[in-house]
């Protein structure tokens, strides 16, 4: 893979911060949770972060989140799949500036 295709393959791996309450537990600990693309394995995840928000990460850890079966009515549906993961921060490394945490 070419390196401009990495670096665009790598921009559409985080979809965005996951906000709970979990999450906000896991800042004190220095860690940012993410929504990420399903197919996206923990080196890329590290790439992402350390690419988009300029810090350094430590570690990472994948969780792979079923759908929720739903019922509209009669029709019964299921909503997608997806990941999340949490990015434990190397020491003096944070997000609060971009994320909006304090």
């Amino acid at each position: 893979m070419s390196q401009a295709l990495h670096q665009e393959r790598l921009m559409t791996v985080i979809r965005g911060p996951h906000l709970s309450e979990k999450a906000h537990i896991a800042a004190e600990n220095n860690q940012v949770v993410f929504k990420v693309r399903t197919d996206a394995t923990k080196a890329e995840i590290r790439q992402a972060v350390e690419l988009l928000f300029e810090v350094e990460v430590d570690q990472v850890q994948v969780v792979n989140c079923r759908g929720k079966s739903k019922r509209f009515g009669r029709t019964q549906g299921r909503r997608a799949d997806w990941k999340k993961a949490y990015v434990k921060l190397a020491e003096g490394s944070s997000l609060e500036g971009v994320l909006g945490t304090e």
